[in-house]
C-alpha cells in the first residue's frame, strides 16, 4: 500500500469536507434565525395587541429599541470569545499535561491512563465552558426580558442578525484557515517550513471558529429566542399585576447574576502563565 499516495488523497477529502461544512453551517444557523424571526413576530403581535398600539415603539427612534439592538451585538460577540476561550485554555492545560507527564520520544510515547487524563482535561474545560456561556445566555435573557419589552424585541432582532452574519463569518474563515494548510502540506509539499508553521497558527485560530463559536451559535439563538418568549410574557403580567418596580428588581439581580458568569466564562478562563502545572483544571 503506497501510504503517502493515500495520505495525499485523504487530505484533499478533508479539504472537501472542510468547504462542504463551511457552506453547510451557515445554513442550520439560518434555520434558527427562521424560527427565531417566527417567535420574535409573535412577540410583537403579542405586545402591540395585534400591532394596533405602541408600533412607534418598534423604532431607532425610541432609545430602549436601539438599546436593545446594540446589546444583542454585543452578546454575540462575547459569546464568539468566550467559546473560543475556553477551548484554548482546555488546549494549552492538556499540552502543559502531556510536557510534565507523557515521554515524546522512545517506543513507549504515552500510557492509556495518561491518554484518559488528557481526554479528561478537554471534557473538562468544554463542561466548564459550556456550564458558563449557558447560564450567562439564561439569566442575561431574563435581565433584558424584564428590563424593557422592547428593549427585549431590538435585542432578539439583534441576536438573530447578528449571529447569522458572524456564523457565516466564522464558518467560511476558519474552513479557510484550515485548507490553507492542507494547501502547503498536500500541494506545495512545504511542511515544515516557516510558511507551513504560519498556516498552522492560522489553523489553530480557524478550528475553534467553524468547530465550535460558528456552530454553537444554533442552539444561542434558538434557546435566546423561545425562552425569551415566555420570560416577556411573564415580565409584561407581572409589571401589570404589581408595577414595574418589581420588574426592574427582578432585572437588575438577573443581570448582576449574568455579569458572573461572563467573568467565569471569559475572563476568568484566561491562561495564566504563572500557574504550576497540574493534572486538573484550575480556571473559571
Amino acid at each position: 500500500m503506497n501510504f503517502e499516495a493515500a495520505k495525499h488523497l485523504l487530505e484533499e477529502n478533508d479539504g472537501a469536507g472542510n468547504t462542504f461544512k463551511a457552506t453547510a453551517k451557515p445554513v442550520l444557523i439560518g434555520t434558527a434565525v427562521v424560527g427565531a424571526t417566527t417567535m420574535i413576530f409573535s412577540i410583537i403581535v403579542v405586545l402591540t395587541h395585534g400591532l394596533t398600539q405602541n408600533l412607534d415603539k418598534l423604532s431607532l427612534l425610541h432609545p430602549p429599541f436601539l438599546l436593545g439592538l446594540i446589546t444583542g451585538g454585543a452578546v454575540i460577540y462575547w459569546f464568539t470569545g468566550a467559546s473560543m476561550q475556553a477551548v484554548t485554555t482546555g488546549a494549552y492545560r492538556a499540552v502543559e499535561f502531556i510536557k510534565a507527564n507523557i515521554r515524546l520520544e522512545g517506543a513507549t510515547k504515552a500510557s492509556v491512563s495518561d491518554s484518559k487524563r488528557v481526554v479528561e482535561i478537554c471534557t473538562q474545560y468544554a463542561q466548564k465552558g459550556m456550564f458558563n456561556i449557558f447560564l450567562t445566555v439564561f439569566f442575561s435573557t431574563l435581565a433584558f426580558a424584564f428590563l424593557e419589552p422592547y428593549f427585549f424585541i431590538g435585542y432578539l432582532m439583534s441576536i438573530a442578525l447578528f449571529g447569522l452574519y458572524q456564523a457565516v463569518f466564522m464558518a467560511n474563515a476558519g474552513g479557510a484557515w484550515d485548507n490553507a494548510k492542507k494547501i502547503v502540506e498536500v500541494d506545495l509539499k512545504e511542511k515544515g517550513t516557516p510558511l507551513h508553521a504560519a498556516t498552522v497558527i492560522g489553523d489553530t485560530v480557524g478550528d475553534p471558529f467553524k468547530d465550535t463559536s460558528s456552530v454553537a451559535m444554533n442552539p444561542v439563538i434558538k434557546f435566546t429566542t423561545l425562552f425569551g418568549l415566555l420570560a416577556v410574557e411573564l415580565a409584561v403580567t407581572l409589571a401589570a399585576e404589581s408595577g414595574p418596580s418589581l420588574t426592574r428588581a427582578l432585572a437588575a439581580i438577573f443581570f448582576a447574576l449574568s455579569l458572573v458568569f461572563v467573568w467565569r466564562s471569559f475572563y476568568a478562563m484566561r491562561i495564566r502563565s504563572s500557574s504550576p502545572v497540574a493534572g486538573a483544571p484550575r480556571d473559571g
